[in-house]
């Protein structure tokens, strides 16, 4: 560290007692504003600002989020700077709370809502930004030296945490007291804290508290991100590592069997976020005295290079998933995660490659470090504003495709669009209701009727085909559909995965099909009309204290035998046959041992 940095540091230092009225006045702010906006849609009929939702959702995330920014600036930031930033923050935070609201189609209802993705993305953003403004007005530059952006950043992230920690802990021992009080017949205490009067003021000042006081003890704070830096970097060879071996079996494997799950480019972006991070643990500030031991410094050069295939690999998945089926929100989103994570692959691979060429460990990520986290904050705003916003975008892209011919009237989503995409998909699902194409017209319109989304929930949903894992002959062109929803076959291949056995069970020369899913197994045979219909339903049977298996795997493997009923169906006077309830509690022929019946249908 320079003099300057010592000297600024100590300047922080001495006014950090007389900041903590201040910061307990904001707190104490913070929980009787969001009181008050909890008291305007605790009670029918709503009241004001609750009655007005453009209103209501700029006023809720100014409340949670400004305070938040203020504390964590008092101190650090100069007063003029503290101000500017929280003018420019509360301004954003009202527009995008107003536009998060006023796209969404409210229906019959008027309560206020905000969508969910919102708060972990505003979040991220305003502490990236929050976390690029104070280190710059500390040095007093655009762009400040990077050991500041990591001392600051890292510092104002074990304070977070340990603030959370606080807060979390007090609750406890409190409702721990009420407990013992209940327990002599007091409740008055354990009502008193139930009251939202007593429990927002109660915690938003309990947070500022513990900001306070985790920023007067700054060596501690210091002492404590050491030891959390140190313990996570060596975690780094062991991602690095497994990223490795996961990367080096794909050609092997193939990526067809990849791109099955529904989640795989999620779990590839996870997996390259986590090794950003554990990179920076052992990079730290990028200062001789921090430089970690050589098997780290190993570990963050093959990281940096590992990032490139892992989202490349995300990228072609995602890419597949938009060619086949169109853009959707959350693919939309996952497009951005993905331009970010290019911008740190690019400079997490030249930083590697700087460290093999040149020797300096390293070194580029700093910058990339800087504008890839100005590149997250602009990204995140516009997906939140009118002009990346994801559903805007999304009703675009599937009203083009239906135009195109892409999709057949037979397989479009008409159900996103009534209830997924807000205010754009209710005026393009009215623009269908008049196509003239009879069948567009006529679902769109059976959709637009829908008062809500929990009314006939297969109405306006695509056709699609199945998919299975076969086992034996191929299956009938015609059990693969395409399937509307509510046959039992339609999530297989997207929700569930579903093995099937094409066998002749009753030896007529025609084949019944076994589905296996989850602990499930169907039989599907055809009708007298040639129509393939399910027949029955059977339980895995699981001895108890046994390994509960799967139907899956008893199709794939072990031969089926067909045996005949112990006990015949029975007819009851004119009344249909009925046939009679296996045991469930059956003897397992193994160990003889006893054994339950798992009719659990889901997946596992």
């Amino acid at each position: 560290m320079t003099d300057a940095d010592t000297t600024t540091r100590a300047s922080m230092a001495s006014g950090h007692h007389s900041l903590i009225l201040p910061r307990l006045l904001i707190g104490l702010f913070q929980g009787f504003a969001l009181y008050g906006l909890f008291l305007s849609i605790d009670d029918q009929p709503l009241l004001w600002p609750a009655t007005q939702p453009e209103i209501f959702g700029p006023l809720a995330l100014v409340s949670l989020y400004l305070p938040v920014i203020l504390l964590g600036g008092l101190g650090p930031l100069k007063l003029r700077s503290l101000a500017i930033w929280g003018v420019v923050a509360c301004a954003l935070l009202a527009f995008l709370g107003w536009y998060d609201v006023a796209r969404q189609a409210l229906m019959d209802q008027r309560e206020p809502f905000l969508s969910l993705p919102l708060f972990p993305f505003l979040a991220a953003a305003l502490f990236i930004a929050h976390h690029l403004i104070v280190p710059a007005d500390l040095a007093g530059q655009r762009i400040a030296p990077y050991p500041l952006y990591f001392d600051v950043a890292w510092k104002a992230g074990v304070q977070l945490a340990l603030s959370v920690g606080f807060t979390g802990a007090l609750w406890l021992l409190l409702l721990l007291g009420a407990g013992l009080f209940y327990l002599i017949g007091i409740r008055a205490f354990g009502n008193l804290l139930a009251e939202p009067w007593i429990n927002l003021p109660l915690t938003s000042v309990t947070f500022a508290l513990a900001v306070h006081l985790t920023d007067v003890r700054d060596g501690l704070i210091r002492g404590v991100r050491a030891v959390i830096l140190m313990l996570l970097s060596w975690l780094l060879p062991v991602i690095a590592a497994l990223t490795a071996a996961f990367l080096f079996a794909l050609p092997f494997t193939g990526l067809s069997g990849l791109w099955e799950q529904g989640s795989a480019t999620a779990l590839m972006l996870a997996a390259a976020a986590v090794l950003i991070v554990l990179i920076n643990t052992a990079y730290q500030d990028g200062t001789e005295d921090t430089r970690p031991p050589l098997v780290l410094r190993w570990a963050a050069i093959a990281g940096g290079f590992l990032l490139i295939p892992l989202i490349g690999v995300a990228t072609s998945g995602l890419a597949l998933r938009i060619g086949q089926y169109g853009l959707t929100p959350d693919r939309v989103i996952a497009a951005a995660c993905i331009l970010v994570g290019v911008a740190y692959a690019v400079g997490y691979g030249w930083a590697a490659l700087s460290s093999l060429r040149r020797g300096d460990w390293m070194r580029p990520l700093e910058r990339t470090n800087i504008g890839t986290g100005a590149l997250a904050v602009v990204l995140i705003v516009l997906l939140f504003s009118p002009v990346l916003d994801p559903a805007r975008l999304s009703v675009m892209d599937q009203m083009a495709r239906l135009e195109r011919g892409d999709v057949t009237p037979e397989q479009f989503d008409y159900r996103f669009l009534r209830f997924e995409s807000g205010k754009a998909g209710k005026a393009a699902l009215e623009r269908l209701t008049k196509s003239k194409d009879a069948e567009v017209a006529r679902r769109a319109t059976d959709a637009n009727e829908l008062e809500d989304r929990w009314q006939n929930q297969t109405e306006g949903l695509p056709a699609r085909a199945p998919a299975f894992e076969v086992v034996g002959t191929d299956l009938p062109k015609d059990f693969l559909g395409p399937l509307r929803p509510g046959d039992a076959r339609y999530g297989c291949g997207d929700a569930y995965v579903c093995v099937a056995r094409p066998i002749d069970l009753d030896n007529d020369g025609n084949l019944e099909i076994l589905v296996a899913r989850g602990a499930l197994t169907t039989l599907w045979a055809r009708d007298e009309n040639g129509a393939w219909k399910r027949q029955a339903s059977y339980a895995h049977v699981r001895c108890v204290g046994g390994d509960r298996g799967d139907a899956g795997d008893r199709l794939r493997s072990g031969p089926i035998r067909t045996e005949e009923p112990r006990w015949p169906p029975l007819a009851f006077g004119d009344g249909p046959a009925v046939s009679p309830q296996s045991n469930s509690r059956a003897l397992c022929p193994e160990s003889g041992s006893r054994a339950d019946a798992d009719i659990d249908g889901g997946p596992r």
